[in-house]
């Protein structure tokens, strides 16, 4: 028989797969709201289990960031809700796009029939126009090609020579290990692997769940 007062915070987010930190996490950045307490302690209620249960849908699922998921979560489907679902979705589409392109040609290259795809392959010109940045210089052959991109202004010294900029300091950015969305960088200390506490937690779940080797 159920309680009625609801579960606690452990079981709340054993229930999603989650770590206890993450629920407190998602609290603190009003994704979730905090739930009523009984005798101190956080109790989690039907209605607050499928709140957790929608921000795993926005923030693991959809990959969203945590401020759109707040908008979501938070409730009523006003313009502002509908503008962050919108959103989210469009770039979902975006990535969509691009696997699928990426696919296509992966696909390509393990048919090819030519064991030199560097010298051989006729396809590939066609391949580096469709997608690279190459396809932005209408000039037959690549050489050519390279040759009719402006040189910078005379005097300054090439790309190569000059010193980093402040922004070439900055540590690049990469994609999430697990949802593959993009993950900021700071530009000082240890790079992120994860876009979002959600998805630290689903990759350590992972890796609890292989059998040692």
């Amino acid at each position: 028989m159920s309680d009625p007062l609801g579960v606690s915070i452990g079981q709340a987010a054993a229930l999603y797969g989650l770590a206890p930190s993450t629920l407190r996490w998602w609290e603190a950045q009003r994704v979730l709201r905090e739930p009523p307490r009984v005798n101190g302690r956080r109790a989690y209620s039907e209605t607050e289990l499928r709140r957790i249960g929608l921000a795993y849908l926005c923030c693991v699922v959809g990959a969203m960031p945590l401020e759109q998921a707040s908008v979501v979560t938070a409730g009523g489907r006003n313009r502002q809700w509908q503008s962050a679902v919108k959103r989210q979705a469009e770039l979902t589409e975006e990535k969509i796009r691009q696997l699928r392109s990426a696919h296509a040609y992966l696909l390509h290259l393990l048919q090819c029939p030519d064991d030199d795809i560097v010298g051989q392959c006729p396809d590939l010109d066609g391949e580096l126009v469709a997608h690279t940045p190459r396809g932005l210089v209408a000039i037959p052959g690549l050489v050519a090609a390279a040759q009719s991109i402006p040189r910078r202004t005379a005097g300054r010294r090439p790309r190569d020579e000059m010193k980093p900029s402040r922004e070439e300091n900055t540590a690049p950015s990469r994609r999430c290990a697990v949802c593959a969305g993009p993950v900021a960088q700071a530009a000082r200390g240890r790079r992120r692997k994860y876009c979002s506490r959600a998805c630290q937690q689903q990759q350590y779940r992972q890796n609890a769940e292989r059998p040692p080797v």
